[in-house]
């Protein structure tokens, strides 16, 4: 892997407010679960967030749980993929920031209705690009993709940034599609080269299976598992062997803070940030889906139960899959902050409180937000 130099010190909180302080910032996307904690770190860090969305795509969300939309400059809804109201509300926010996150998020759903996957995934990508190119807004633009666009071919080490991309199911062929697109936005439009003069600097961003506090999609582990504890049922766990890169929310939002602020420096220097960016957790931190939930089943106590099977005549997903992250941790100084046993005990202690106590959402996600900086002070 080629270094680029850059740096090896941990991010401080104060270079990121630094970088965000003030800023118009534009997430797309921010009703969903990494959406909506992004909001609030942003506004944590004194941006000015705008959001737009489809919809709150579930019930309940951190999104209302956490009155996220409290916090925002603009609170929007509209289709990812309508060329006039994306090309608008560019005009509109003047974004410094965007942050593009809109996405069917769901493997398992992109099976039922393929072209709305691709539709949202591939063409909205393209519609926000488009809409970049033909206002001519000088921005920093940070497209999230997926630790899934990679060609899976079963290995067990990382996939690198440099690795095929591709797909074997319709959502982590639309993540490969939306990686070439951005790819080629930045060849053809974008030109690193040329930065100075045209300002608009694009990096894309792939990370592994998150976990936290506020998730409540479908087909989520962590969902199924808390779920079904705080309703005393014992959890059926399927495919148990299959492995995942799991990690904590904030330390891949960490690392797309990290990208965005990077490219906002200007010139040469913001050219660096200008590629693929893999964030996942540290080596022999991935580990299979029973023992993942076990540890949530201890962490839980009492009362929680799981029994394992395997899917049959499931859709096909990978039984391994693990990230690389040496050219984030050489090249950013970014690493992750919490193992897979703070990820699980924290996720487990958002539910409990959030669920069991009553305890307030913003309040227990600012909590963790205070913790997860305190690690680089």
């Amino acid at each position: 892997m080629e270094s680029l130099a850059m740096t090896e010190t941990p991010i401080q909180p104060a270079s990121l407010r630094k970088a965000f302080s003030d800023k118009s910032v534009l997430v797309t996307g921010h009703t969903g679960f990494k959406g909506a904690w992004l909001c609030l770190w942003l506004y944590r860090l004194g941006a000015h967030v705008s959001g737009y969305s489809i919809d709150v795509p579930t019930t309940p969300s951190l999104f209302d749980a956490g009155q996220i939309g409290a916090l925002l400059a603009e609170d929007q809804r509209g289709d990812i993929t309508d060329p006039q109201a994306v090309h608008s509300l560019i005009r509109e926010v003047q974004p410094d920031v965007i942050f593009h996150l809109a996405a069917q998020s769901l493997v398992r759903r992109s099976y039922e209705d393929p072209i709305q996957t691709m539709a949202t995934n591939v063409m909205g990508t393209i519609t926000l690009l488009d809409a970049v190119r033909q206002t001519g807004r000088p921005c920093s633009i940070v497209i999230v993709t997926s630790d899934k666009c990679y060609e899976n071919t079963g290995q067990v080490w990382g996939y690198r940034e440099a690795d095929p991309l591709g797909g074997h199911d319709p959502y982590s062929a639309s993540k490969a599609m939306a990686e070439i697109a951005a790819a080629t936005y930045r060849r053809s439009f974008f030109p690193v080269r040329m930065l100075s003069d045209h300002g608009i600097g694009l990096a894309t961003v792939r990370s592994g299976n998150v976990l936290g506090g506020g998730d409540w999609s479908q087909d989520r582990i962590a969902v199924d598992l808390v779920k079904g504890f705080a309703n005393g049922e014992v959890v059926t766990v399927r495919n148990p062997r299959s492995i995942r890169p799991w990690q904590h929310v904030l330390d891949p939002l960490l690392g797309y803070l990290t990208v965005a602020a990077g490219l906002q420096t200007g010139g040469t220097g913001a050219g660096k940030y200008c590629s693929e960016w893999n964030f996942g957790p540290s080596s022999g931190q991935s580990v299979d889906v029973g023992r993942l939930a076990k540890m949530f089943a201890k962490g839980w106590g009492r009362g929680a139960e799981v029994i394992e099977t395997m899917s049959v005549n499931a859709p096909a997903e990978a039984a391994v899959l693990r990230l690389a992250i040496d050219k984030a941790v050489v090249n950013l100084g970014w690493s992750p902050r919490w193992d897979v046993d703070e990820t699980v005990a924290r996720t487990v202690s958002w539910y409990k409180r959030v669920l069991c106590e009553g305890a307030d959402a913003q309040a227990c996600c600012l909590s963790d937000l205070e913790a997860h900086e305190q690690l680089a002070d």
